[in-house]
């Protein structure tokens, strides 16, 4: 019988210490693999979605919450922006601005977000038709991988939109036209998964049905020869509003970096700089992700202290058991390396434990982390960090063994076989 099945042996002969011991150890080490997981999906999505993105322009109020919504869809709008404030950001000639994208949110479906937007969305974040085709007049939406997914929708369908972004059957646009599911983006890993894309006029001719003359005028408007609404389009509206702008710099100069806080400074308009909104969103929630993760090397840390208590308790039983082995050849130093394993072992069975948890905790939350930061998650994920968690596991668990190992090691046998 080698070392390690002798060890392993030893442990199970106490199921009841071995029980105890595992849970504890399992909940610390499931407890930080869990926000190890989560934390990175969730900076790996808010990275990818930077897209690249250098202002988010909008009406004045929180700078993060600007962020956030036109970004990353998880807050609500700051409010809404004359088309008239903004021509100049739509200059092709500008000497700053490489592109700029507008947005109009403020309606959804089944807690999916309408976004009305031109084509240089897709340029913005790259996607791709998977079915179908790209919106190309009125009423027609492209939908993300997610929305098609989740709310089983097909190439052809209809729907109706509601007033806001919460689920609620009496804010249904119900005198509005209904939209038409015309294509089916590929998935990319990005918020556009879980949006649902049409075009601007679709989003301004859907609140003007509150009074007959502009209901009249929705109907009318629908062309199904007319091309797709473009940024140049807008200009041709100037008294209607959208959400926000999306800006990108040709480089990213002296003039570039300083233009957010001249607009700012000198304008009705909030102009937000995604990365340091970004990073300070991530230092307010390391905060509390350092204290869970705390308390959960503190959890491990008292399963270390069970494994030695168990261990330091067991020796007294097996005192006479090891003096036997020593008699029929082991050296002390086997039976240091038997305690030393045994207390490895567990820490071992611990972590594969936690690790575990963690994961099926991710599979049952998957819905709920989907439904608030609009990203799909994937629960089987393995992280880096949780390589060096395992190695923290075995720490514990050889440092919990260092003592009674010690004490086996230095077994009297005379004494021990002489008492029975």
């Amino acid at each position: 019988m080698n070392l390690i099945t002798l060890s392993w042996k030893n442990i199970i002969h106490r199921p009841l210490s071995l029980a105890l011991t595992l849970v504890l150890f399992a909940l610390g080490v499931g407890l930080i693999a869990f926000l190890f997981v989560v934390n990175k999906q969730i900076e790996d999505k808010f990275e990818k979605n930077l897209a690249g993105i250098d202002i988010v322009l909008g009406a004045k109020g929180s700078p993060l919450q600007l962020v956030l919504c036109n970004m990353y869809h998880i807050d609500a709008p700051t409010g809404n922006i004359p088309i008239q404030s903004i021509r100049a950001f739509f200059n092709p000639e500008h000497p700053l601005i490489k592109d700029a994208t507008p947005l109009s949110i403020g309606d959804s479906y089944k807690g999916f977000r309408i976004v009305g937007t031109t084509r240089s969305f897709v340029e913005l974040y790259a996607l791709e038709i998977a079915a179908g085709d790209w919106w190309e007049h009125d009423f027609d939406v492209t939908i993300g991988p997610e929305v098609a997914r989740r709310l089983n929708l097909k190439l052809g369908d209809q729907f109706q939109s509601t007033h806001g972004l919460l689920q609620d059957e009496n804010l249904t646009h119900e005198e509005s036209h209904a939209f038409r599911v015309t294509g089916i983006m590929a998935s990319s890993g990005t918020v556009a998964d879980q949006l649902i894309l049409t075009n601007t006029q679709s989003i301004w001719a859907v609140h003007d049905h509150e009074n007959k003359e502009s209901a009249h005028q929705e109907e009318s408007a629908i062309d199904p020869d007319a091309p797709h609404f473009t940024n140049a389009s807008l200009l041709e509206h100037p008294d209607q509003d959208i959400t926000s702008l999306l800006i990108r710099f040709k480089a990213r100069n002296y003039q570039a970096l300083n233009m957010a806080r001249n607009i700012n400074e000198n304008t009705d308009l909030q102009a937000a700089t995604p990365a340091i909104e970004i990073n300070r969103l991530f230092s307010l929630m390391g905060v509390g992700m350092d204290a869970l993760k705390t308390l959960g090397w503190l959890i491990a840390i008292v399963s270390g202290l069970s494994i030695f208590i168990s261990l330091y308790g067991s020796l007294k039983d097996r005192k006479y058991e090891l003096a036997l082995m020593r008699v029929q050849g082991a050296s002390p130093g086997k039976l240091f390396s038997m305690i030393i394993l045994e207390g490895c072992l567990l820490a071992i069975a611990g972590y594969l434990l936690g690790i575990l948890l963690a994961h099926v905790a991710m599979y049952f939350l998957t819905d709920y982390l989907e439904n608030a930061y609009r990203y799909p998650f994937k629960p089987w994920q393995w992280v880096r960090e949780e390589g060096w968690l395992a190695l923290g596991a075995l720490v514990i668990g050889l440092f919990a063994a260092l003592i009674p190992a010690w004490q086996a090691y230095r077994t009297e046998l005379s004494r021990t076989l002489a008492e029975g």
